[in-house]
């Protein structure tokens, strides 16, 4: 009998010890090893796995009695996946509950507006949470199921917010998800006697403006001459094309023999839009190709400062050549 007590006794001071750890655990703070400090759960992963992780990284004591406090908690099954940041001391329910309400660190990357596929899929290769599975061109199309001869301009730049770990072709998915769903609104809405004949040559001519121009307040007349010269059947003559076109060649000085070379997208050589986007267009271009400013420009030419000079006529041209390139009065 008195064994039994004995054993009862030592039962319940071992069930008090240990509940009193427990206590102790989860209510005492625990220290990242540094801060901030940043840890990602894994799509799927169990609060078992969390928990050994987080004792190895030094963040916990031990792991056990965390999986424990997650088990009785009802938590266990609530993790979310993400990258957290631990900014300071916090005590294991709270980091329980961080983890159950997916408190996670925002991780994004920001695509420019005229932005080239190339420079796009550079940025995403360098990013330390996307995971890089597509090395071509062509597989992203292959991937994204991309009838058009090209990926340049059907991906829409913004900034995207994504899980840690996310592929390159679940981001490029969505960009070229939201850029298909803008297109298709701004082609509603457009000017019914733009000269453009679908989707396409509306964001072609989209890329254009975008890398004609980074005024906002300009881009709907960089367009509107564009417009004009497309209905009298005048070459575009627009220097971003020939550069696109040059590709790596182009080593930031554009020469006279880069207007006379002949590309696809050489607007000097070839007649009407070239044949594919020469950059990714934000919104705004591609609503300014599409509802351009009523004006009779034909011309335009850099003042130097960001702005430009637009003209009516090949005189009026030349002369403010002559003034804002060459330094004429």
């Amino acid at each position: 009998m008195r064994a039994a007590r004995r054993l009862l006794l030592a039962a319940l001071l071992g069930a008090l010890a240990l509940a009193a750890w427990a206590a102790w655990f989860c209510l005492r703070p625990v220290e990242p090893p540094s801060v901030p400090f940043d840890f990602t759960v894994k799509s799927g992963a169990s609060l078992r796995s969390v928990a050994r992780q987080l004792s190895e990284a030094g963040v916990l004591p031990e792991p056990y009695t965390f999986w424990l406090a997650g088990r009785l908690s009802g938590k266990a099954s609530s993790l979310q996946a993400g990258t957290y940041r631990l900014a300071g001391p916090l005590t294991p329910l709270e980091l329980l509950d961080k983890l159950a309400r997916g408190d996670v660190l925002p991780i994004e990357i920001v695509f420019v507006e005229g932005m080239t596929f190339r420079q796009w899929m550079a940025q995403m290769r360098s990013h330390p949470h996307l995971r890089a599975t597509l090395a071509t061109e062509a597989e992203v199309r292959a991937a994204l199921g991309v009838p058009e001869p090209s990926l340049e301009g059907l991906l829409f730049p913004e900034t995207y917010r994504f899980l840690s770990g996310t592929t390159d072709v679940e981001l490029l998915r969505r960009a070229r998800g939201e850029m298909a769903k803008r297109l298709a609104r701004a082609w509603d809405s457009r000017d019914p006697t733009v000269p453009l004949a679908s989707p396409y040559e509306a964001l072609i001519l989209a890329s254009i403006v975008e890398k004609e121009t980074g005024q906002p307040g300009e881009r709907a007349t960089i367009a509107s001459v564009f417009v004009n010269r497309l209905r009298k059947g005048m070459r575009l003559q627009t220097d971003p094309t020939v550069i696109y076109g040059l590709g790596e060649r182009f080593d930031g000085n554009l020469r006279k023999r880069d207007l006379l070379a002949d590309t696809p997208w050489n607007t000097y050589t070839r007649d009407g839009l070239p044949p594919t986007p020469i950059a990714m267009p934000g919104a705004a271009a591609i609503a300014a190709a599409l509802n351009p400013a009523a004006t009779d420009y034909l011309y335009f030419v850099g003042r130097g400062d960001g702005t430009h000079q637009f003209s009516r006529t090949l005189e009026e041209h030349n002369r403010a050549v002559a003034r804002y390139q060459l330094g004429r009065s």
